[in-house]
């Protein structure tokens, strides 16, 4: 792993450490990780979930799977771990370096923003450049750049110097946009919700039920490569082969500038949300019911949403083992897919409180129940 040592420097320390669930977001939101690439995430996790599982285990594209024994049936819970970013393509003969997307970017939110490079040495800190407005054309001043003609640079000279900083085809790229609470607002501000609040959720779930009796077997996967078409789902529901799927991820959210009613319904601090629509996935209408029902007797609020242009890891767990009943629900998040997004605690907080709820009921009869398809 001739990366790791810049991606431990990368993680860092919390500035959270009075509140540990606040300093558990931020390490897993600062932490280096598109799709991939996931292996400071894959550490953090695992560090965190080995004395609250039975066991750990992995597929084949690095996906961890945390079992937690017990009798029933046999229940996945998934968030996946990558992040949206890039990875180096080229050096140029000025000393620039080229990147290929990973994952679904806007081209207006690569212009101008700081990024950090993952090389042999250590991070290398990096801006995709802007040019400048007294020699831009006035007809090109509301234009929106396209990928291909952006340029990272790191401050070098010559291909030589940034090859001397460690730097190669191949090298992860991610936004630099370090974890900050807005403001005393309860709204934290930082990279990758998309989805690490997913992975917090299962971690804090599991820490949740560790010692206490639940009617089935647990299996809390945190997936790879996600962003660039739900493949580590698709592995890990090979290898866990579950009976139900529970996909947990970051939501969008509307109530932003511009936003129409019907593009998302989920709004930031009104609490976890579940999707009865997206273009990857159709969730089982009985399992919906039995979130709805659980949800309403624990008097957690729930939204629901439907979105055209989302994916999700479900799409794959429904299609596992046969055909597995699954649902995702939601951290809502404000700004995803961008080097800058916000939850809000309480949204993550009633999601924990849900997931703990819906497993601790999920019993042999509910489950047979669910997957009962006869008329």
């Amino acid at each position: 792993m001739r990366h790791l040592f810049g991606l431990l420097i990368l993680v860092g320390l919390p500035a959270f450490a009075q509140d540990r669930v606040a300093a558990l977001l931020e390490r897993l939101a600062d932490a280096p990780g598109p799709p991939g690439f996931e292996e400071p995430v894959r550490a953090l996790v695992v560090r965190e979930a080995t004395p609250l599982a039975s066991s750990i285990r992995y597929d084949g594209l690095g996906s961890v799977i945390a079992m937690e024994d017990g009798s029933g049936p046999l229940v996945m819970v998934d968030a996946h771990m990558d992040e949206l970013g890039g990875m180096v393509r080229r050096l140029t003969p000025d000393g620039f370096v080229t990147m290929q997307m990973l994952g679904g970017w806007l081209d207006q939110a690569l212009v101008d923003q700081r990024w950090i490079i993952v090389g042999s040495k250590g991070p290398v800190h990096a801006v995709t450049g802007i040019r400048d407005i007294h020699v831009l054309p006035p007809e090109e001043r509301t234009r929106v750049f396209a990928r291909d003609m952006l340029y990272l640079d790191v401050g070098a000279r010559t291909s030589a110097e940034a090859a001397a900083m460690g730097l190669e085809p191949g090298d992860p790229v991610v936004p630099d946009a370090p974890f900050v609470e807005l403001n005393r607002s309860g709204n934290y501000l930082g990279k990758a919700w998309d989805d690490r609040i997913g992975c917090a959720v299962l971690l804090e779930a599991m820490r949740r039920l560790q010692g206490s009796p639940h009617p089935n077997r647990l299996a809390f996967v945190f997936t790879t490569q996600e962003e660039i078409g739900l493949r580590g789902a698709h592995t890990a529901a090979e290898v866990v082969k579950p009976e139900l799927g529970i996909a947990i991820e970051a939501g969008v959210t509307g109530g932003v500038a511009g936003a129409r009613p019907e593009e998302t319904q989920v709004r930031l601090g009104d609490g976890p949300g579940l999707f009865l629509y997206d273009a990857s996935e159709l969730p089982n209408r009985k399992l919906v019911a039995f979130v709805k029902q659980t949800a309403h007797g624990a008097q957690i609020p729930l939204q629901f949403d439907l979105v055209t242009g989302y994916g999700d890891d479900s799409a794959e767990i429904q299609k596992s083992n046969g055909g597995v009943p699954t649902v995702n629900l939601v951290v809502p998040v404000r700004y995803t897919h961008a080097h800058n997004g916000i939850v809000n605690r309480a949204d993550f907080d009633r999601t924990v409180d849900l997931v703990v709820a819906l497993l601790s009921k999920l019993d042999g009869a509910s489950v047979a129940s669910i997957r009962d398809f006869r008329p």
